[in-house]
């Protein structure tokens, strides 16, 4: 029951971020610039997270743990979402989602270094199907030099923070984590949008669009990934996140007009066989 309950929690992870670009576009019609638009979401995150911290109850973490936390919001969360921001710039979205994708490799390499954990033949099986069918579903054009390096840097050190809050999540809650995760990113990303100049909603839609940022693409996802990454471990919990890139085209899809194209849904359908084997494997060993 453990290991599907977080197969489960990931699912609605994946699924929860995959609204995130929507959000963000729609955001970013209301006037609201990339550095406000995080400052709110991790800030207002933190808020509501500190508030059910309190309501529960909860201890505060060790120092050790704290400064884990910390690093993992102002460092892991910043420093991947502006390499993939940077990233933009130089290459297409395509490309730039793709690379990003590349992070349930390198979080399975780090896995079996650092954490002893074994690849065993239906994860590389899986795992090289879920890449396959992400290169299909975000259909992938070219980009300068600059744009390809930062965006596997930003899948880098996505990959470095689920590693870390592997180790993490045995000492903490995902509710403790969380609130920290966030108020640390939103930290960072208030200064920002001070030096650059603050971009808020001009219309009620606009803080509906930031309320939904919160709520359906911040913290029931993190909150989600996080306790799945407890119950399931971290090249499990990045591979089944693979379902994000599909949920993404199927509200662009649905919301924005956005035309399915038949490579995405081949992409697609990959994806979700590589989610069904590692879903069966997951299963066979809690029965063994």
């Amino acid at each position: 029951m453990n290991r599907l309950t977080g197969i489960i929690l990931i699912v609605i992870s994946a699924a929860s971020f995959g609204s995130l670009a929507i959000f963000g576009r729609l955001a970013y019609a209301d006037g609201i610039d990339v550095f406000t638009l995080l400052f709110l979401r991790f800030s207002l995150s933190a808020i509501l997270m500190g508030g059910l911290l309190s309501l529960r109850r909860e201890p505060l973490p060790n120092k050790g743990v704290f400064a884990r936390l910390v690093g993992m919001g102002a460092i892991g969360y910043v420093g991947q979402s502006f390499s993939y921001l940077t990233a933009i710039k130089y290459a297409s979205a395509g490309l730039v989602a793709l690379l990003l994708y590349l992070y349930p490799v390198f979080v399975a390499l780090l896995s079996s270094i650092f954490l002893r954990e074994k690849i065993t033949r239906v994860k590389a099986l899986a795992l090289s199907i879920a890449l396959a069918g992400t290169a299909l579903t975000v259909n992938p054009e070219g980009g300068q030099l600059p744009g390809i390096l930062l965006a596997i840097s930003a899948a880098a050190i996505y990959s470095i923070y689920i590693i870390v809050g592997t180790g993490v999540m045995q000492k903490v809650s995902a509710l403790q984590s969380s609130t920290f995760i966030f108020a640390s990113a939103g930290f960072v990303y208030g200064i920002l949008t001070i030096i650059n100049g603050p971009h808020f909603p001009s219309s009620a839609a606009g803080w509906a669009v930031i309320g939904g940022t919160v709520i359906l693409a911040t913290v029931i996802p993190v909150v989600a990934f996080l306790a799945g990454l407890k119950r399931i471990g971290p090249t499990n919990a990045s591979m089944l996140s693979t379902l994000e890139p599909v949920v993404t085209v199927i509200l662009a899809a649905t919301l924005l007009g956005d035309i399915l194209k038949p490579t995405a849904l081949l992409g697609g359908g990959l994806i979700l066989t590589a989610v069904i084997l590692l879903t069966r494997s997951e299963m066979q060993a809690k029965a063994a």
